[in-house]
């Protein structure tokens, strides 16, 4: 009997310390699925705590991410500002970055609010966001903005010259009458008075399409050298020097068109702008080449640009800023 009940005795310590070694505290997820809070396991005596916070957290992100992430990449205008309207917020902003060869406007739904930093606040700064949530269009130059910045103060070979010329015939516009006539005008249209004033800057003259494809087909230059001798009557020196000037097969000067006028879009699908190209040509030795060269085309590029980023603040209304968001 006395046996029997020593047995028994054993068995229930062995339970006991069994149950006592497996004891733990219950697992607690806080309140609310805060995930600003860690989430601990307390094991028995002797045995590590464990963080669970991660798991937690994979868990409560497995149906539902716990904030919005990650960077759209668009394809035209629109689709950022529908893009900006759906998920704008209090501190939503625009960027755009005016870069000639990649230009850029992106939006940052998750900005950072306005004010001063707060360094000191235990609880973080409070203006402070993610900056995760991103929309970027790279705006796409045309095809016909590419190649003629291709060529632009490039020196071309005769046949190069003219195929180019016949291959980009269509952006080629002659200059009108009040072009022509150089004579600035209230009755001009200001894009006509605009031409006026810059062939008058670089003492240029515009020229018509058939020229310049007459002379990519024969062109020819002849130079001729006058003598000029100059002597000054105070020391009684004297100067020689070459005039070359350059003459057509027939013996008569040159007098050739140094600008043409070109419309082209600046970005795909875009309004075209009308510019002038100088045209001119250099002989070495018994070659000549040809120099299309755009006059000032970051005037026509600032305008699209400007375009463009206007109609995505006014249809947004975000502020903007020039450049490129923090890292």
């Amino acid at each position: 009997m006395t046996d029997h009940v020593t047995l028994e005795n054993e068995a229930q310590t062995m339970r006991d310390v069994m149950e006592a070694l497996g004891h733990h505290e219950k697992i607690e997820t806080p309140e609310g699925h805060d995930l600003t809070k860690a989430h601990l396991i307390t094991l028995p005596e002797k045995r590590t705590v464990k963080d669970l916070t991660s798991d937690h957290r994979a868990a409560l992100e497995y149906l539902k991410p716990a904030r919005r992430k990650g960077t759209a990449r668009l394809e035209d205008l629109d689709s950022l500002i529908i893009w900006a309207n759906r998920f704008k917020g209090d501190t939503s902003a625009l960027f755009a970055k005016p870069d000639m060869s990649a230009p850029t406007l992106t939006c940052i739904a998750d900005y950072h609010a306005a004010g001063a930093v707060d360094p000191v606040n235990l609880g973080g700064d409070p203006t402070a966001r993610h900056c995760h949530h991103r929309a970027v269009y790279g705006f796409p130059l045309s095809d016909e903005w590419k190649a003629w910045m291709k060529v632009s103060g490039a020196p071309l070979e005769k046949d190069d010259l003219g195929e180019f010329i016949e291959a980009q015939a269509k952006d080629i516009m002659d200059p009108t009458p009040a072009v022509l006539s150089g004579s600035v005008s209230d009755k001009n249209e200001p894009w006509e008075n605009r031409l006026i004033h810059t062939a008058r800057q670089i003492e240029g003259r515009y020229g018509q399409l058939n020229q310049l494809l007459a002379m990519s087909k024969q062109f020819q230059v002849f130079e001729t050298s006058d003598l000029k001798v100059s002597t000054n009557r105070d020391t009684g020196e004297a100067e020689i020097q070459f005039l070359n000037e350059h003459r057509t097969a027939d013996g008569k000067p040159l007098n050739i068109p140094n600008l043409i006028i070109i419309a082209i879009p600046v970005f795909l699908g875009g309004a075209p702008y009308r510019m002038p190209v100088r045209f001119r040509y250099r002989k070495q030795g018994g070659s000549v080449k040809f120099i299309l060269s755009i006059y000032n085309p970051e005037k026509a590029f600032e305008a699209a640009f400007k375009e463009a980023v206007s109609r995505a603040t006014e249809e947004t209304n975000l502020p903007l800023f020039m450049g490129s968001p923090e890292a």
